[in-house]
């Protein structure tokens, strides 16, 4: 393994750049993270991306905003462009919980610590400077710039916001992954073209004066969506414009966007298409020192970096266009997979790696098993305007083989200083249930599934059902519980065939749209009755740009433009989550009064039956002793009626 120097790393200061050998900086970037030199974090991408057009790039990592910003002019002024991300998380992510109280850690900052990323880092940042150097472009990028592209609700100061290029004074942003905007962009600044009138390049935004005269390309068409202003008036012409974003931000030929904002028109030109495996393979294949930069090593470790230190991504996207995630908005619901060789490539390399043990922690990407998948027949993916491939069901044109994903999995195990690597991204466990998976071979299912659990997990094997309630799924664009219950049922023939002793562990969401206090007591007790004591559960958090989040802020479905109820308040929200924790002390009187009043007995029966000897489900080494193949909703619907019939006459 290569010794590091200190001029392996993109410079940090002025005597890094010294060291380079520049006189002067053709892009400085500014990310709300720590500066990890790593495929995964986002602000190290792009700045080897830039450094590989031969710019010269400097990155300045978390600069403090609390004292005389002497950061923001320790570089001087680049050439070219100021480049902003607030980091691979939304800041308001980063720094608060579901519940709005300030997180305690930060898990791209050393040992955690928090306070060195300010909130709406990117409209900070960009606004400082463009206060400090108001003749230098401003470019924007990263998740929270993407996501915050047009009116959006902002759940921390629960308001609708504008375009965020009006919030941070910026003058251009790059949404979703940047390679391809990035090298169009300087190739016509290289070539001598000012910023200013760089205004239709793919996969940007720009805010332009009313006055001014949109830019012309005749290979696109326009549509325009409601101004930002009749947004503040009316939540249902705010809902109404998510469908047009949506389906264009996931559009093969998508059109352009345009919004009124004020005085100005925002334009937000198409996506480049989806990037070509040559294309990923470089951008993974750039010189990374894989590492946190070396002015960190006395401060401690960075968390974000240990858990994906010796992790594998192997591709980008992800078609599951689930309701509350952002991937899709931000990858795009195609995908993006390297070549089998560019992963043993960056393999050798982290085997290679002086403290490497010999355990990959993580080999996947936004869902694990999507790699290599597309379309049969590309011309149907063309017109595609679908925001999903697999919901409500699996399109017939998607491909969804298995078998070269499996095939790469064996490629990695034969690495002779590879002992295991693990699946840790989250797997559609849907996908490999043939009753929905209808087109797949049931086999290449079975050889996948058996080879995660045989080879790929370390004791549990995570899977994200989400909910159990059906109304609840539809609106999330999840398949049906009944789906979880036959995975289930596959898991535990494999894990008794191969005498494995695994443990399945579900996670699900609480407060979700649509989503009713009984719903939650349904989860609690169908996933009780199946042996579960819930663990992985979270409450939904509102983040811009997804269905549920138009629905949480609107009360409309941006689709149907129907009514659509949500909890909203803190107590519904809370009373929802505790249903996760029917088994804690300190919650069962308070669920006995709850579906008392729902008049569920049916429910409360089985949460907490009277001489309760209930016990959390072990591995499936023994079979269960009910037929956990029917949902627990329709194994209980003829004592409901029941019961109701009973209370009506009573």
């Amino acid at each position: 393994m290569k010794t590091h120097q200190l001029s392996d790393w993109l410079p940090t200061t002025n005597k890094e750049v010294k060291i380079k050998g520049w006189s002067e900086l053709d892009v400085i970037l500014f990310s709300g993270d720590a500066y990890v030199d790593h495929p995964s974090f986002g602000p190290a991408v792009i700045g080897r991306i830039l450094e590989s057009y031969g710019l010269r790039v400097a990155i300045v990592p978390q600069p403090s905003v609390h004292d005389n910003l002497q950061d923001f002019e320790k570089l001087g002024t680049p050439r070219l462009f100021f480049a902003v991300t607030g980091g691979c998380m939304d800041p308001m992510v980063s720094n608060y919980t579901a519940s709005k109280r300030r997180r305690d850690k930060d898990a791209y900052t050393p040992n955690g610590d928090k306070g060195f990323r300010p909130d709406y880092a990117t409209s900070v940042y960009s606004k400082i400077l463009k206060e400090k150097f108001p003749e230098v472009p401003v470019l924007i990028g990263g998740i929270e710039a993407s996501l915050r592209r047009v009116t959006h609700y902002d759940y921390w100061s629960d308001t609708l916001m504008p375009s965020i290029l009006e919030t941070s004074k910026a003058d251009m942003l790059v949404y979703g992954m940047g390679e391809q905007p990035l090298r169009e962009l300087v190739e016509l600044l290289q070539k001598g073209i000012p910023f200013s009138s760089i205004k239709t390049i793919k996969q940007t935004a720009v805010l332009i004066d009313k006055a001014e005269k949109i830019p012309e390309n005749k290979n696109w068409e326009d549509v325009a969506i409601n101004s930002h202003e009749a947004c503040l008036q009316d939540k249902k012409t705010f809902a109404s414009n998510f469908k047009v974003i949506e389906q264009e931000s996931n559009k093969l030929k998508a059109r352009r966007v345009f919004q009124d904002i004020g005085d100005a028109t925002l334009v937000i030109n198409p996506p480049f298409p989806t990037m070509t495996e040559a294309e990923i393979d470089a951008s993974f294949e750039l010189p990374y020192t894989r590492l946190p930069h070396p002015k960190y090593n006395k401060r401690g470790p960075i968390p974000a970096f240990e858990m994906i230190k010796f992790s594998i991504n192997i591709h980008r996207g992800c078609f599951g266009g689930c309701s509350f995630c952002t991937i899709s908005a931000h990858q795009g619901k195609f995908i993006a997979s390297r070549s089998q060789e560019s992963v043993l490539k960056e393999i050798d390399t982290v085997a290679n790696m002086p403290d490497f043990k010999g355990y990959l922690s993580d080999v996947g990407g936004p869902s694990a098993n999507m790699y290599q998948m597309k379309g049969k027949i590309q011309s149907i993916c063309d017109k595609c305007v679908a925001p999903s491939c697999i919901s409500p069901v699996i399109c017939s044109n998607l491909d969804t083989s298995h078998k070269p994903l499996t095939e790469l999995y064996k490629a990695i195990d034969k690495h002779p200083k590879v002992k295991k690597s693990f699946i840790s991204s989250g797997i559609r466990h849907d996908m490999l249930v043939p009753e929905f998976n209808k087109n797949a071979d049931s086999k290449e299912l079975d050889d996948y599934t058996e080879e995660v659990m045989t080879n790929h997990v370390s004791g549990r094997l995570k899977v994200a059902p989400e909910h159990t309630s059906d109304p609840v799924l539809k609106l999330m664009r999840k398949p049906s519980f009944t789906y979880f219950h036959k995975f289930k049922e596959r898991f535990d023939r494999i894990n008794i065939k191969k005498k494995l002793n695994l443990q399945l562990i579900p996670y699900f969401i609480s407060s979700h749209p649509a989503c009713e206090p009984e719903d939650m007591a349904n989860l609690a007790a169908e996933t009780k009755d199946m042996g579960f004591q819930l663990e992985q559960v979270q409450g939904f958090t509102p983040t811009p740009m997804t269905v549920a989040t138009v629905i949480y802020y609107s009360g409309y479905h941006p689709y149907t433009l129907k009514p659509t109820k949500t909890p909203k308040s803190k107590k519904e929200r809370e009373d929802q989550h505790r249903f996760f924790f029917w088994y804690k002390k300190e919650n069962k009187q308070w669920i006995r009064n709850t579906l008392n009043n729902l008049g569920r007995s049916d429910l409360l029966k089985v949460l907490l039956p009277e001489n309760s000897s209930w016990k959390k489900n072990k591995p499936a080494t023994t079979k269960n002793t009910f037929d956990d193949t029917v949902p627990f909703n329709q194994r209980k619907k003829k004592n409901y009626r029941a019961s109701k019939k009973k209370k009506t006459r009573r």
